[in-house]
């Protein structure tokens, strides 16, 4: 009896050890693709909001930020932008920076986490297509 109860643990252990793996490599391969970035300040954000009295079926007016090269990018996500109800305006910006153009898109929405979430990774890929940065928001 007590070899098979050994046999028993061993597998019980090596069963726990294979799940804790797949949940480190799961969440390593999330953090590469910045997920847990940028998700998690968003929800962070929108509770925040809310704790400060922002309502969750309320519109507000949010402000999201881009710094871009040059001001043919700053067109080009400009057209993007003004057709999803967007109001875009466009600065350059004194820093010396080598994205000196800040793009500021707002729109009127719901302060809803995966509405939120899901304008970021928008923001963030138009960002990357355009070798900018996706400097988040703000309601």
């Amino acid at each position: 009896m007590s070899v098979i109860h050994a046999f028993i643990a061993v597998a019980v252990l090596g069963v726990l050890i294979v799940l804790i793996g797949y949940f480190r490599v799961r969440k390593a391969l999330q953090q590469q693709r910045g997920l847990d970035q940028h998700e998690g300040w968003d929800e962070m954000m929108v509770k925040r909001l809310r704790a400060d009295g922002y309502r969750p079926f309320n519109e507000y007016q949010v402000d999201f930020f881009l710094a871009l090269k040059g001001e043919a990018d700053c067109e080009a996500v400009r057209a993007r932008l003004e057709p999803e109800g967007f109001a875009v305006d466009v600065k350059r910006m004194q820093d010396g920076s080598d994205l000196p153009f800040s793009l500021h898109a707002s729109k009127s929405m719901k302060l809803l986490v995966p509405d939120i979430q899901e304008v970021s990774r928008r923001m963030n890929a138009l960002a990357e297509e355009f070798q900018g940065r996706y400097d988040r928001w703000a309601a």
